[in-house]
């Protein structure tokens, strides 16, 4: 029987900013629950929580402070057993945000391990004396740039933190620290959670040696995201402090613990350079993780080559592992914004939202949508006051942070913060999002939200799109063609991927779909695309 994971869509809430329930300016939990019936409404199978656990709030929720307590901010234990319950109630999975590779610096753990050299839990963290000359012990750099390494005062030594000085690493050699992390991950599992989002999960063992990273070159190309906020860190391979061959093992023992709640899944979060080779290492073994999320298409905007390489590439590689594919999601910009800045994907953003919505559920895959993007948001332009994000902060303007993807949800065009809540939101509601807002989306039939409803409904329909294999077709550009195929049937899937018309040429075995809301015409066997047209041929399996 097929997982339930494999082919699902799974809806990205960055809680902080879905729905303010109690006017302080915050997202929280209750206002989830309180949203669930619009969740059920679009058609996904799982909601993915970005970190709700108490915390300092130095990366907003990523530096956790108590694992097994919901912060105050976002409501109580007993909210998230709420809405645990209410979801599943509506036939919704729950995924949760684990953070396992670091914690905040004012965890307990890490408040015991810095009090001495020789407390119980003094190498639960990556500690490391200083050069002769009191430099760091190696050249590592932090995502958020500069060393990778901290000086502690109590311990006269250097601590390691691949994010911000805040997010101190554990170490995964010290199978104590393992086993305490995998019981915090054990308590929500106990409750009924369907799955953990594995964050950074690369960055979770390092060089036990503390080798150098070599420098990077134009050949062996450079983490984009890193380039993107002006970081140095895009300057070194990072070959000794992520994706270490050591992590196979630990996934092993995480596995062994997964095994524990039968349905449960993880899905990683794989940031590196090379991450589609490390999504199909990490995927393609029964004792490994069960998908892998990357980052190939929330790079800058690219056409319809690259996509047919990224593509191309995963189905060479992952083998019997699972992919699963996004186009946004909290740390970059949102896709419309990304995309439309292309010349040729320009000017009718709503209609280039429907594109990319029935392109990524098409996909072989799991696949993540992240709040808004059924709505078609674009990212928000917001000010250098306005500006919370520690990295947009550091290296505005070359880098404006992440708070333009970050920006309250629009559930009413005429509600002070657009229904967001009563209070001042903690980021401001951009105008432009007050004219996509839910409410007026729900009256128009054609409207991006109405789209993506009437989508996922349809796709739901054809097994081929959810589990089929998927071949790649020379169609040039604009149009990116590919052929799902299962036992019950084969669907030809194309895609138009430019404000102008396309034309392909149609085997006659292809008869057209109907009910996936889009349109195009076929005469003699012609198929002619409208711009951003969509193409859905149905045949015998």
């Amino acid at each position: 029987m097929q997982p339930w994971w494999r082919g699902a869509v799974i809806y990205q809430i960055y809680p902080r900013s879905f729905r303010d329930s109690n006017g302080d300016g915050i997202g929280d939990l209750a206002g989830i629950t309180e949203k669930l019936d619009y969740v059920q409404s679009l058609g996904v199978d799982a909601i993915w929580i970005s970190p709700f656990f108490k915390s300092p709030m130095k990366d907003f929720g990523y530096d956790v402070a108590d694992y097994r307590a919901v912060d105050p901010i976002f409501g109580t234990n007993e909210d998230f057993d709420r809405l645990l319950e209410a979801a599943h109630a509506r036939d919704l999975k729950i995924v949760i945000d684990m953070v396992m590779a670091h914690t905040s610096d004012q965890h307990p753990w890490f408040a015991e391990s810095r009090s001495s050299r020789d407390n119980p839990k003094a190498d639960w963290y990556v500690w490391a004396d200083p050069k002769e000359d009191g430099s760091p012990p190696n050249n590592w750099i932090s995502t958020f740039g500069g060393s990778s390494w901290q000086w502690d005062t109590r311990r006269n030594q250097y601590y390691l933190h691949h994010f911000l000085k805040e997010q101190p690493n554990l170490d995964w050699h010290n199978d104590e620290a393992i086993a305490a992390m995998l019981d915090e991950a054990r308590y929500w599992l106990r409750k009924g959670v369907d799955g953990l989002r594995l964050d950074a999960i690369s960055t979770l063992v390092h060089d036990a040696e503390l080798r150098d990273n070599p420098p990077a070159s134009a050949e062996a190309g450079r983490i984009a995201v890193a380039t993107e906020r002006g970081s140095d860190f895009s300057m070194q391979l990072h070959i000794h402090d992520r994706d270490r061959p050591e992590i196979m093992h630990k996934f092993e023992v995480l596995k062994d613990m997964m095994d524990e709640f039968p349905g449960a899944f993880t899905l990683g979060e794989i940031g590196e350079g090379g991450a589609i080779e490390a999504a199909a290492k990490y995927t393609n073994t029964e004792r490994g993780l069960d998908t892998g999320y990357t980052f190939e298409l929330t790079k800058p905007a690219f056409g319809r080559d690259r996509l047919h390489e990224v593509v191309g590439h995963v189905e060479r590689i992952i083998g019997r592992g699972w992919k699963t594919y996004a186009f946004s999601n909290h740390d970059v910009v949102r896709a419309i914004t990304r995309w439309g800045a292309l010349p040729q994907l320009g000017g009718d953003r709503p209609a280039l939202a429907k594109l990319l919505t029935a392109l990524i559920t098409s996909l072989r895959g799991s696949s993540c949508i992240y709040q808004g993007e059924e709505l078609g948001l674009t990212e928000a332009e917001l000010s250098f006051e306005d500006i919370v994000d520690p990295p947009g902060i550091e290296f505005w303007p070359a880098y404006k942070g992440r708070d333009g993807c970050r920006t309250p949800f629009p559930w009413a065009h005429d509600q002070e913060n657009a229904g967001f809540g009563t209070g001042k939101p903690w980021l401001p509601v951009p105008e432009e999002h007050m004219e996509m807002a839910a409410d007026l989306q729900e009256k128009d039939p054609d409207s991006v939200l109405n789209c993506f409803r009437r989508f996922l409904r349809w796709r739901k329909e054809h097994p081929a799109l959810t589990h089929g294999s998927l071949e790649l077709l020379p169609e040039p550009e604009p149009v990116l063609g590919f052929v799902r195929a299962s036992e019950e049937q084969k669907i030809l899937c194309l895609f138009n991927l430019s404000n102008e018309r396309a034309f392909v040429s149609l085997d006659n075995g292809w008869t057209p779909l109907e009910g996936h809301g889009f349109a195009a015409d076929v005469n003699g066997g012609r198929l002619t695309l409208p711009p951003f047209g969509v193409f859905f041929g149905g045949a015998e399996g």
